[in-house]
């Protein structure tokens, strides 16, 4: 099994540009030739366990007017794409309770996951402790994937054959 790390985020990472003191940002990194843009396609796809987190989530979250909706590329989703290019990817979108994005950067051999988090208010600061434990389960369990993934499995946006 592929070591996952905690170093720094690559100090030449884009999510930098959004940090101020007091802000929350970790990192967790694997060796992996993958891109960016195939590691949170590996990363993302949620084992049943975490969707039925989001999904519960979503039920507590919804009625407070926080952001319910999966992964997608437009400002109305939860992780719309925010920065794209051949070595980072950076998901998120702010929200009236906290600011997040997720940074992937391929460097050095090695796929880095960063969560960012600036909170705007008590309720943000309450959301980022109450989900801290299930947040740092769900991330390790994401890179996991991307470590184990070989390419011969289907990535989640690919069309498997039958």
């Amino acid at each position: 099994m592929t070591k996952i790390t905690t170093p720094p985020h690559p100090k030449h990472a884009k999510v930098w540009n959004h940090v101020i003191d007091g802000d929350f940002i970790d990192n967790y990194s694997v060796a992996s030739s993958l891109s960016p843009k195939d590691a949170v396609k590996i990363g993302l796809t949620m084992p049943k366990w975490i969707t039925a987190l989001m999904t519960l989530r979503n039920a507590i979250v919804g009625p407070l007017g926080l952001k319910t909706d999966e992964l997608g590329e437009g400002q109305d989703r939860l992780f719309p794409i925010t920065y794209e290019d051949a070595d980072q990817l950076i998901l998120g979108a702010d929200d009236s309770h906290l600011n997040f994005r997720i940074s992937i950067v391929r460097s050095d051999g090695r796929i880095h996951m960063a969560t960012w988090v600036h909170r705007n208010n008590t309720l943000g600061r309450i959301y980022l402790a109450v989900i801290m434990p299930f947040h740092k389960l769900i991330v390790r369990n994401c890179v996991n994937r991307i470590a184990s993934h070989k390419g011969t499995a289907p990535i989640a946006s690919q069309a498997v054959a039958k």
